[in-house]
This record gives structure tokens, sequence and C-alpha cells, in this order.
């Protein structure tokens, strides 16, 4: 299935929230030979109330579904995957859309929100090295001192800290994660 022909399969409501990410995936034939194994809609999408839209490319550790497919449709993710990797795909709404005592609910259903004197209600730290890439918009990247705006192209290697991301552009903002587990104390 192509992206346009997903795109157009999609309840009205998803389409406007959803781009969908084209996750093309390369193996090995018989003869060893390198292949293209799929090329399709990335099929896991999460997103509702409290949490904007994400799509799990790829999953590597113990989060990861068993099988062919690591990040199949309905597969449940928590903000890393201890003892590997995830790639995920956030398109962050602006700020003024979100409810945030939702987005409370969620980051405090993956044990990950800053319940101390949060400057932003996106604070949150995973024990995770993640790489951050904007791929569209722009986005403020917070910590607990300082913040600096983020543009498409703009990299930021979180290591395991508290931070925030505060969308002021009232425009969608789609960034890439590549999220890695550390060991208890590691910084990256």
């Amino acid at each position: 299935m192509t992206t346009e022909t997903f795109i157009e399969n999609q309840p009205e409501k998803a389409s406007v929230h959803l781009r969908p990410v084209r996750r093309i995936v390369t193996g090995e034939n018989a003869l060893g030979k390198s292949v293209f194994v799929s090329d399709a809609p990335t099929p896991n999408h999460t997103g509702g109330k409290g949490s904007p839209p994400a799509q799990v490319v790829w999953a590597t550790g113990e989060a990861a579904a068993p099988g062919a497919d690591p990040a199949p449709a309905g597969q449940a993710f928590a903000f890393h995957s201890k003892g590997g990797s995830l790639l995920r795909v956030v398109d962050f709404p602006p700020d003024e859309s979100y409810d945030t005592q939702e987005l409370a609910r969620f980051l405090d259903e993956h044990g990950v929100r800053d319940h101390g004197n949060a400057r932003h209600f996106w604070f949150h730290k995973t024990p995770s090295l993640d790489y951050a890439i904007v791929l569209d918009g722009e986005i403020y990247a917070l910590m607990d001192e300082g913040e600096t705006l983020m543009r498409a192209g703009d990299i930021l290697i979180q290591r395991a800290t508290n931070h925030s991301w505060s969308n002021r552009s009232g425009k969608p903002c789609r960034m890439a994660f590549v999220l890695l587990d550390l060991e208890p104390g590691a910084i990256g």
C-alpha cells in the first residue's frame, strides 16, 4: 500500500492529525543479496487524549514485538525500550491546543513527569539517550535552566536530563527521535 493510498483510506479525523511516515525496510534474500522487504506507511500509530500523534517506526530491545515487525499496529510502547532503541516520529501541536491535565496524566502513566516546580507542562525525564531531530516546523527545547529554538534540520542530544518541548509557532512541528536505553546513572 502506498502512503497516498493509506492517507486516502483514513477516517477524516485521523487524516487531519496524522501524516503517515513511509517506512522502507531492507533485508536479504535466500541468495544473501540485499533487497527491500517492505515499503509502506508505518503501521504503529499512537496519540489521543493528552498525547500528540506519534508513530513508532522501529524498535529493538524488550519493547519490540515478536516476529518480523517489531512495531506493528497496536503494539504499545513506553518512552524508551529497555535494552534497546525506539525510532519515533512525533507531531507536536501548538502549546495552546494541549489539555495540560490529560498530558500530565499521560506523562504520569509512563512515570516520567517532573513533579517539582516545572516551568512548562511537558517537562519530563527518561533514562535514555535521545537524538531529537526537527524534520518540519520549529519548537523550543527547554532545560531546567535555559531554552533554545530548534528549526528543521537541527538536532538535540538529550542525555537523560529533565526537559520539555514547547511549540509556540501556531503550527505543528514534526520531530524524529532515536531513543537509546541507558543503564541507571549513565548519561550517554
